[in-house]
C-alpha cells in the first residue's frame, strides 16, 4: 500500500515496474467464509461469485460482526480497507486480485548521497 494515492505519471511505464502507477497486490484467495482484505486503498475489477463487504454491525457482549454487502456479487470498485473490517466473500471458493498504487522504489537509508 502506499502512503498517498499522489504520484507523478511517468510515461511508458507498465505494471510493477519503477515508476509505474499500478502495483498488483498479491492475488487473495477468496473462500465461502470470506477473507479480510489487508489494510490499504485498492482497486478491484469484476471478480465471479465474489462480493465486497464491510462491517456494519458489531455486537460487542457476543464479539460477533455483522458484515453487509457494499457491492454486489460479480462486480468491483475501489476497495478502502483497514485490515479488520472489510472481506470479500465467494459463493464458490477463487481469488481475486487487487491492485493498489506503487509504492515506489524502497531508500536504502536516510540523506544517502
Amino acid at each position: 500500500m502506499a502512503l498517498g494515492l499522489n504520484k507523478i505519471l511517468i510515461a511508458g511505464t507498465y505494471e510493477n515496474t519503477p515508476g509505474a502507477y499500478w502495483q498488483a497486490a498479491t492475488n487473495i484467495s477468496v473462500t465461502t467464509a470470506g477473507n479480510v482484505v489487508p489494510a490499504g486503498t485498492y482497486m478491484m475489477f469484476s471478480t465471479s461469485n465474489v462480493v465486497i463487504q464491510a462491517v456494519s454491525n458489531y455486537n460487542a457482549t457476543s464479539n460477533v460482526a455483522t458484515f453487509s454487502n457494499v457491492y454486489p456479487i460479480n462486480s468491483g470498485g475501489v476497495v478502502i480497507s483497514d485490515g479488520v473490517n472489510v472481506q470479500l466473500l465467494a459463493t464458490t471458493n477463487t481469488t481475486a486480485q487487487l491492485i493498489t498504487v506503487n509504492g515506489g522504489i524502497p531508500v536504502t537509508g536516510t540523506f544517502n548521497s
